[in-house]
């Protein structure tokens, strides 16, 4: 399967290709239209992933999965619920995930399938959704869960998912996914906390981009975070949360071991 990946090589450029085994095969011009390859390859060990895009937002769902609907006593919803994450929250693989200043309260991963967008899409059929996607990563959808209802008038979901490192992507984006014999693997520590199959979605991947491009544009690079299902926990300090879905890879990423700590515990970032 194609995997694309964005870099930064040691010299401080950022590019774009495609991920084969130990090297990048380059690209120029724009990942979503028509890329040009360049003919020059990268050693892989001479580049550090970033986020394989820059969205100018993700948009997050909620209860999404039929197991953890019936865990929470929910109805499945008749539309998608969902919040919106800001592009200053997106981290890339082996980032760090920042703590927020003067929050010391619990932090919770959700390991995710993320859809990525590759034209502007606006009120599409769920029959024309496909031609909008790009492709998939792994999302790691960060929650200052103390944050949520601080409030007791007003549940802050995009203050206590919109954080600046919050939301993980990566390694890669892989098109030609078949998302539906997917599962998601979360691990904490090396501890496996989710371990659950994509087809129990609720909205399908199609389903959630005809529905939610009704309700607005969704822009090239955007991400559409599936949601998750059973297993969400909390993250100690200096802990490391991988997520992994076959063919995609594994998005590692730290939570910091002290304030204004950039050094992660593993600087692990790599694609299956």
């Amino acid at each position: 399967m194609t995997q694309w990946a964005r870099f930064k090589s040691a010299d401080g450029r950022v590019g774009f290709g495609v991920l084969e085994e130990n090297r990048i095969v380059e690209y120029e011009g724009d990942l979503f239209d028509a890329p040009r390859p360049t003919g020059a390859t990268i050693p892989r060990e001479t580049i550090t992933l970033l986020s394989p895009c820059a969205p100018s937002k993700i948009v997050a769902l909620w209860n999404n999965f039929h197991a953890l609907a019936a865990k929470l006593g929910k109805q499945a919803p008749i539309h998608p619920l969902f919040l919106i994450k800001p592009g200053s929250s997106v981290a890339g693989p082996g980032d760090v995930i920042q703590r927020p200043a003067s929050y010391e309260g619990k932090i919770a991963y959700e390991g995710e399938l993320g859809i990525v967008i590759g034209r502007h899409c606006r009120d599409v059929s769920e029959s024309e959704a496909a031609d909008y996607i790009f492709g998939y990563t792994c999302v790691n959808d960060v929650t200052a869960a103390e944050v949520l209802n601080e409030d007791v008038n007003f549940a802050q979901w995009c203050r206590a998912k919109g954080y600046d490192s919050f939301g993980c992507l990566g390694p890669v984006i892989v098109p030609d996914l078949d998302w539906s014999q997917a599962r998601v693997i979360t691990r904490l520590d090396g501890l496996e906390r989710q371990n659950y199959a994509l087809s129990d979605m609720i909205f399908s991947p199609a389903e959630q981009v005809s529905r939610i491009s009704h309700d607005m544009s969704l822009l090239p690079g955007d991400v559409i975070a599936c949601g998750t299902s059973l297993g969400v926990g909390s993250i100690k300090d200096g802990s490391t949360v991988e997520v992994t879905i076959d063919g995609i890879g594994s998005l590692v990423n730290a939570l910091a071991a002290s304030p204004g700590d950039l050094a992660p515990k593993s600087r692990r970032a790599f694609a299956a």
